[in-house]
């Protein structure tokens, strides 16, 4: 046992000294991203993009990261595809000094590259995923903005069960890592509620196959539908819904990576017993300074860019991370910067409370439903 314990040691303290050997004292500082821009998933890759950009470049206007150092955030196209991600993972380093990575999107992606990752031992900043492997301790350079799906998904599900009386809870999910995560966090969440799953059924990942997973949860007739899956598809889903009888009162669940404004799209605003989980408070309340921040520097750099809760929670992700930068002493390294990132003061975020615990950030869910052509933010004790 002592070995083993030594041997970890030994592997932390190489680590430590391996990122904190390595000075950035160039003009720019690069960091990396995956995303999709194009495919099925483009519109929240697009909005990752553009929201942590908005605030990228106003760090770079005006003069926040020390000694007037400019932040450039590289991209790839991945098409929301695990083997276009680990293609440009390593495009993003071997072609580039990168400092961090940052904001890349999607549970199967990211699972695709979790060896290559851990090998790299640099920052994995603020990943656009909720996934249980990312909230490892033993990962120390990963640093997850977000709240968690298991997190989500308990808020639903004891928002439904205590204030509609709920009990008859089904999943639709994407058959892959993303689906199985949203699945055994549905199990584990109602277990506490001595309840199980009554219905299930999953489509393929970037398509819009879900004629089987419709009949087999419609033979269970569910109360309430939890679905992790990519927003087209859940819309596909609901629209079909709506259509049939058998599900007239069923409530439709969507956790954030669904993407509650592409939703909306997609289901020409008919969103009545549409229920959105959120990780970010309201993109439109200017009550809170953060929001007002948001707003206010889109429409500078993004002004034609609709707004939403995905472009706001890559705005605070990138603001966090400029924050965190803008801290350190002396020539910046990357294990001053994972220092001052989990250190960083919880008012930081003017109106939104920031904690490094559970190894994120945000630590708060907030549900929202749609109604009158606006989401309206669920508040219950």
């Amino acid at each position: 046992m002592i070995k083993y314990i030594l041997i970890f040691i030994l592997i932390f303290i190489l680590s430590y000294f391996k990122l904190n050997r390595n000075e950035f004292n160039e003009d720019t500082l690069y960091l990396g991203t995956s995303l999709p821009k194009t495919g099925i998933m483009k519109a929240v890759g697009h909005n990752v993009y553009v929201g942590a950009n908005a605030y990228f470049n106003y760090a770079n206007e005006m003069g926040l990261l020390p000694d007037n150092k400019k932040i450039k955030l590289l991209w790839y196209d991945d098409k929301y595809e695990p083997e276009l991600t680990k293609e440009n993972l390593e495009k993003l380093v071997d072609n580039n000094r990168l400092f961090a990575l940052f904001g890349f999107v999607g549970t199967p992606t990211i699972k695709n590259i979790l060896p290559e990752l851990t090998k790299l031992e640099i920052p994995f900043i603020a990943p656009f995923s909720g996934a249980s492997f990312l909230r490892n301790k033993k990962l120390d350079n990963f640093i997850n903005f977000r709240s968690s799906y298991q997190e989500e998904i308990d808020k639903i599900v004891d928002y439904l069960y205590k204030t509609k009386g709920i009990n008859k809870f089904a999943v639709f999910y994407q058959n892959d890592t993303f689906g199985e995560e949203g699945y055994v966090a549905l199990i584990k969440s109602l277990k506490k509620k001595n309840l199980s799953i009554q219905g299930e059924g999953m489509y393929k990942r970037n398509t819009l196959s879900i004629r089987h997973a419709f009949l087999e949860i419609k033979s269970h007739n569910p109360q309430a539908i939890i679905m992790v899956g990519a927003y087209e598809a859940n819309a596909h889903f609901i629209k079909k819904a709506k259509e049939d009888k058998s599900f007239k009162d069923t409530i439709f669940c969507n956790i954030s990576f669904g993407d509650a404004n592409e939703m909306v799209n997609e289901l020409n605003n008919s969103t009545s017993n549409v229920l959105f989980s959120q990780v970010v408070p309201p993109y439109y309340d200017n009550r809170i300074r953060i929001v007002a921040e948001y707003r206010n520097i889109m429409k500078k750099y993004f002004p034609k860019e609709p707004l939403g809760f995905i472009s706001l929670e890559a705005f605070l992700a990138a603001k966090t991370t400029v924050e965190a930068l803008s801290t350190i002493n002396g020539s910046i390294t990357q294990a001053k910067f994972l220092k001052a990132i989990k250190t960083i003061p919880n008012n930081v975020i003017k109106g939104i409370k920031i904690e490094y615990k559970n190894h994120q950030l945000l630590n708060n869910v907030y549900l929202f439903k749609y109604k009158n052509n606006s989401f309206e933010e669920i508040k219950y004790d």
